[in-house]
């Protein structure tokens, strides 16, 4: 059974991109693979984050996660309560070359052109996420099409580091892009992802939004005054139109044709009532559940402390071995 690693920050509140983009597929999983799920807080400090909120971010996206499935068969837990990420990192950090993190493009849109001014963090994020797969000997990892070439350069790290410490220690890895809306967009600009951090809610629908909010939100999303083409091939150059189906198409397990056969031919004001109604009924247990788990904090924690001593427990020999590798003193515990 192959391993699969994979994380999400816990800055703001998960948003539908991030339940079908990730969380619905981790659930998924959970029955083919050995899955090791993990709340990124060491990825989240790259900015700023009030330590008066963050505890509490960390334990929202958490509940989230239990709530919409996963359990027992994954390990969870939160990045900074298994130091071998960070040491790990480090010796990353050491290994990569300063010109293949400058082709980063995800560091290059976050950092925009104030590049000087954002943080050392930011810069090296890939390779704390090369890490944090490398760690476990991972070797699947399901993402967004955007994070390719952080894996590409996961794989170019452990090359290197096989190579110059002669030992095929480090495996590749395959990413696992999966689902039809793998990469769902902004409701307000079909060009752009849908994200936490947009400065627009109305751009999202977040899984604590109540039924009142997402029906709203739909109603209100950006769309073309052309009817749906009852042929996925009319989506191209539509991007509004491409997102929402895909949406409908991720939710009830369908593809754009099979969306199309239904709500092809009609115009949005039908297809938003329907994708409203199919939202709600996605989410709202999610929401309640998330909810429970919110009002026993000890009960989180105690979760995620069971998941990282479980997560070291694997970790802690890979990452020993690999300082081991590289010529540090190890001792006898």
């Amino acid at each position: 059974m192959q391993r699969i690693f994979s994380g999400i920050q816990p800055s703001g509140v998960p948003t539908l991109g991030n339940y079908l983009g990730a969380i619905v597929n981790w659930v998924a999983l959970q029955d083919q693979h050995d899955c090791i799920f993990c709340v990124v807080d060491l990825h989240a400090i790259t900015a700023w984050q009030d330590p008066a909120t963050f505890a509490d971010a960390t334990r929202g996206m958490a509940a989230t996660l239990l709530a919409a499935g996963i359990d027992d068969r994954s390990i969870l837990f939160n990045q900074s309560a298994v130091h071998a990420h960070a040491r790990l990192a480090w010796v990353f950090n050491c290994v990569a070359r300063m010109g293949w993190l400058n082709r980063m493009t995800q560091f290059k849109d976050k950092a925009g052109k104030d590049r000087e001014n954002v943080s050392v963090g930011l810069f090296a994020y890939p390779n704390l996420m090369a890490a944090d797969i490398h760690a476990y000997h991972a070797t699947l990892v399901p993402v967004g099409d955007d994070q390719r070439q952080h894996l590409e350069l996961a794989n170019d790290i452990a090359q290197k580091f096989n190579h110059d410490f002669g030992r095929e220690f480090f495996p590749q890895i395959e990413p696992m892009i999966l689902g039809p809306a793998a990469r769902v967009m902004s409701l307000r600009d079909g060009s752009k992802k849908m994200s936490k951090s947009d400065p627009s809610d109305q751009s999202r629908i977040n899984l604590t939004d109540d039924a009142d909010t997402i029906a709203l939100k739909i109603r209100r999303a950006k769309t073309d005054p052309e009817p749906l083409p009852e042929d996925p091939r009319g989506l191209e150059n539509r991007p509004e139109a491409r997102n929402l189906v895909g949406i409908y198409a991720a939710l009830t397990g369908s593809d754009y044709a099979g969306v199309l056969r239904d709500h092809g031919g009609k115009g949005f004001g039908p297809f938003k009532e329907a994708l409203a109604a199919l939202v709600v009924e996605k989410l709202a247990p999610i929401a309640a559940e998330t909810r429970r788990w919110l009002a026993d904090p000890d009960a989180i924690d105690r979760r995620l402390a069971e998941g990282a001593a479980k997560a070291a427990a694997i970790a802690d020999p890979i990452v020993d071995e690999a300082e081991r590798l590289v010529g540090f003193l190890k001792f006898r515990r």
